[in-house]
């Protein structure tokens, strides 16, 4: 049909506050709606508005547009390298793929289906086996976008992994099974929220959803795929820190090392100090950010600063006692990983200055 122009209307406003117009006759009757039908309203990138019809949408919809996203992947078993087939499949699902379908040649496919079933578990949130041959596995991703909002997932995914680092710091002590694998665990899931959100934002970008996904411009697409990469590192630098530990352990138990003193009660105590001050740093500038909060990101920037001069005294406090090399170095690695997690703080509240500032700007009177 091509394009009427169906003239202006005058924006009304009721007693309670809100703004209606009325819809152009014409209109009404060519698309044959009838009181107490729904009208989508779509918000398009220049702010104009796009009126879809309910019926009409669902018509669309059901001439294909929500067709599933399948991809088929053939692995001959004999040549592939399983890691590229993991990569591959890891590929798929950030790019919004609905169905993978892993066909396989070759000999000891029960091992490779093995292997990608407890991939797409521990990687894949969402993901489900939903049919299986001898010699193909078909994948779905099950969960939609609007089930799990990305801002929900970002959230859980920081909680996450500062939990993760907690439990490295206190594996310094006690060099427990459990705390170990509390943060393999931690680290597992952290991932997998970290590639669903990074799907989140590929799906948002590619239907231009940005207001959909809460943001108010499309740059947010890049500020949250950046806070996303620092919540990940948090996780990996705690896990590094379990990795070390986990070694260490080994070495002391079959009998190649030997440790003399036990570990330091001061220097652990003034550690686990500067971690606590770590993690409410990074928890405060998620609620910022969240927030859309200039001034309290700005508050965060300017604390951050404060921290430096309490790292350099127990630096200090390391080096004056004369610990284990060892011991030494693990140390050093868990209070490079608080300080990290400062530094992530900063960058997010940084972001969130540079999120809010037009909007501080535009609002401010000028005197």
């Amino acid at each position: 049909m091509a394009e009427r122009d169906l003239g202006y209307r005058r924006v009304q406003c009721t007693g309670r506050g809100s703004y209606i117009i009325s819809l152009p006759k014409e209109w009404v009757q060519d698309v044959g709606l009838k009181r107490g039908n729904e009208i989508d309203f779509i918000v398009q990138p220049d702010l104009s508005l796009t009126l879809i019809p309910r019926k009409i949408r669902e018509k669309y919809k059901g001439n294909g547009q929500t067709k599933l996203r399948e991809y088929y992947i053939s692995v001959d078993v004999s040549e592939e390298n399983l890691e590229s087939t993991l990569r591959m499949i890891k590929a798929l699902y950030v790019i919004s793929a609905d169905v993978i379908r892993v066909h396989f040649k070759g000999e000891s496919v029960d091992k490779y289906k093995a292997i990608i079933k407890n991939f797409a578990r521990d990687t894949l949130l969402g993901a489900e086996i939903i049919d299986e041959k001898t010699d193909e596995i078909t994948l779905q991703i099950l969960i939609k976008h609007s089930e799990f909002p990305i801002e929900n997932a970002v959230r859980r995914m920081a909680i996450i992994a500062l939990s993760a680092n907690r439990d490295s710091i206190l594996s310094l002590k006690n060099r427990s099974k459990e705390l170990f694998q509390s943060v393999i665990n931690a680290h597992h899931d952290a991932r997998r929220l970290g590639l669903y959100a990074v799907r989140q934002l590929k799906f948002g970008i590619e239907r231009n959803l940005f207001r959909e996904l809460g943001f108010k411009t499309p740059k947010e697409f890049l500020l949250y795929r950046i806070i996303v990469n620092d919540i990940k590192s948090i996780s990996e630098n705690a896990l590094n820190v379990i990795n070390n530990l986990t070694t260490l352990q080994k070495q002391i138990d079959e009998q190649l090392l030997f440790i003399k003193e036990p570990i330091d009660e001061e220097v652990y105590t003034q550690l686990l100090t500067f971690n606590s001050h770590a993690h409410l740093l990074f928890e405060e500038s998620i609620k910022a950010m969240f927030k859309r909060d200039y001034f309290d990101a700005e508050k965060i920037i300017m604390k951050r600063e404060s921290f430096t001069q309490l790292e350099n005294e127990l630096i200090k406090l390391m080096t004056s006692k004369k610990l284990d090399p060892n011991i030494a170095a693990i140390f050093r690695l868990a209070l490079d990983n608080s300080r990290r997690i400062m530094d992530y703080a900063q960058d997010i509240a940084e972001l969130t200055l540079n999120r809010t500032v037009e909007e501080i700007c535009t609002t401010l009177e000028v005197k």
